[in-house]
């Protein structure tokens, strides 16, 4: 079953280096397909995407058997730790997870910068947080075996800035939108820290459409927010479903382009059709896109 959920990144010229990357670093890894962008002008190509005609466009691959797409793109957009990414060591499973879990840390290392040191903490024998060559931010940790199992790989949102104290309203909204849902942990500061209140999240998780995310508010101080570096496409099977997702995602119209929108949170959704690649096959299909802000599939 496709997964409905996908986190996409976004990279600057260097999608195929980056994906190729992390395919050979990731147990269970593989890429799956690409697509392309126009080759000039008159097939769709727009002015500021001059640079990339005929490059790739997306990559499709597998991490641990976690989908992603990689976006090929211009500098818009950078990754930063607000959405990060969970890589769980289970050595109920893996009788070396803490070896893999070092070793996976020293390769992110290279060329990276370590967020939250490799140690131990309350919450875990072996953790840390890191910010890899591409500046996409992983946190690794060995987890209790005698817990309720994860999948290897979670996507982590970071509630900063000004929706500080706000992740544990937001994951109760994406429970209420998407189907398969429930909570999981919830954990919550037993006092104030930082701009982080007393009650709100330290540390939570939830599943939507069988996929597991988590959520916490920082204790701290940051200088950045959610971005349009990661999104999350959400492949529907027919119009219908791309109107609802659509109407309950999209809180701002100043950000919708192409199927792209932001939620009242500003976490980055694409709501896309599910043969959005046989759709993008068809003449002028690249032009089409570009010029929709909700995507309207009898359009293609």
């Amino acid at each position: 079953m496709k997964q409905k959920i996908t986190p996409n990144l976004w990279f600057e010229g260097n999608a195929k280096e980056a994906v190729e990357f992390y395919v050979s670093t990731f147990p269970d890894s593989k890429i799956i397909s690409k697509s392309y962008y126009p080759n000039s002008i008159e097939e769709g190509l727009a002015d500021f995407q001059q640079d990339l005609a005929g490059d790739v466009l997306t990559i499709d691959f597998e991490l641990g058997q976690h989908g992603f797409v990689g976006i090929n793109a211009g500098p818009e957009f950078k990754f930063n730790p607000s959405i990060s990414f969970m890589v769980n060591f289970d050595p109920s499973i893996d009788y070396q997870a803490r070896e893999h879990l070092d070793q996976l840390w020293d390769i992110l290392r290279e060329g990276g910068e370590a967020l939250m040191p490799l140690d131990a903490y309350p919450f875990s024998k072996r953790y840390g947080w890191i910010k890899d060559r591409y500046g996409l931010s992983w946190q690794l940790i060995l987890t209790d075996p005698t817990g309720e199992p994860r999948p290897s790989i979670i996507p982590s949102l970071l509630f900063t800035d000004d929706k500080t104290n706000k992740a544990e309203e937001a994951i109760h909204y994406y429970l209420s939108v998407f189907k398969d849902a429930k909570l999981g942990t919830l954990a919550v500061y037993p006092k104030d820290t930082g701009p982080a209140k007393k009650g709100s999240l330290m540390f939570g998780d939830f599943m939507l459409e069988n996929q597991w995310f988590a959520a916490a508010d920082s204790g701290i101080e940051h200088g950045f927010s959610f971005n349009e570096a990661v999104s999350f496409s959400v492949n529907c099977k027919d119009q219908a479903e791309i109107d609802y997702y659509w109407e309950k995602l999209s809180s701002d119209p100043e950000f919708e382009q192409c199927g792209w929108c932001k939620d009242k949170y500003s976490v980055s959704w694409q709501i896309v059709p599910e043969n959005i690649n046989e759709l993008m096959e068809r003449p002028d299909a690249f032009a089409y896109m570009m010029a929709m802000k909700k995507l309207i599939v009898e359009d293609f």
